[in-house]
């Protein structure tokens, strides 16, 4: 089994990234959240690695973290949630968020994942509220910690989001914004965020 992947970055979307390693490109399924992680196309990548073996088809799905690929292994083992709607659920949410919407028995923001229904948040309420401690915000072995967003930057991620930005995508073109202009102008921060999400 596949465990971890250490190579070049090839290509990059949304939902796909292909890795080169040692002459083979690996296509693995990856989540919103470890997407606006990857870097640039043609520098290495370490993805962390859950290989799905079925009769008909052998699938790596990515994780940029740890906490990513264990609430995914989680949704997983859930009754009625596969492989394609696990990923959807950590694209639809920040992994913590999700982690957090479990234990806290929120149905409604469950439900607002497409294909999530009531009755599948409902189950995964239910199997795993009480197996998520480690992967709450602060809580996880490995947690990255994250510099805090300032007002001006909590604004432009809201604004993005209301232009159908997903959060995790706006959070990181802001931050990488924010690294290019200077100063605290709105105006072209917000534009240069807008570049980058798209």
């Amino acid at each position: 089994m596949i465990a971890h992947l250490r190579g070049t970055l090839l290509e990059k979307h949304p939902h796909q990234a292909i890795v080169e390693c040692q002459g083979v490109g690996y296509d693995v399924a990856i989540p919103v959240s470890t997407y606006t992680r990857l870097p640039d196309s043609g520098l290495e990548v370490r993805l962390r690695i859950h290989t799905s073996v079925r009769e008909d088809a052998i699938q790596l799905f990515g994780f940029f973290t740890s906490e990513e690929k264990q609430l995914f292994e989680k949704l997983i083992s859930v009754s009625g949630i596969g492989a394609k709607l696990a990923l959807t659920a950590l694209s639809g949410l920040p992994p913590a968020d999700l982690a957090a919407a479990i234990r806290g028995g929120e149905v409604t923001q469950l439900t607002r994942i497409p294909g999530v229904g009531k009755k599948t948040a409902e189950r995964m309420i239910l199997e795993l509220r009480d197996k998520l401690d480690l992967l709450l915000p602060g809580t996880g072995p490995k947690s990255v910690p994250v510099a805090p967003m300032s007002p001006l930057e909590a604004d432009i991620i809201s604004a993005l989001v209301n232009l159908g930005s997903p959060r995790p995508a706006a959070e990181a073109a802001v931050r990488k914004a924010r690294a290019t202009v200077i100063g605290d102008d709105f105006e072209m921060l917000f534009r240069k965020a807008l570049e980058l999400v798209r």
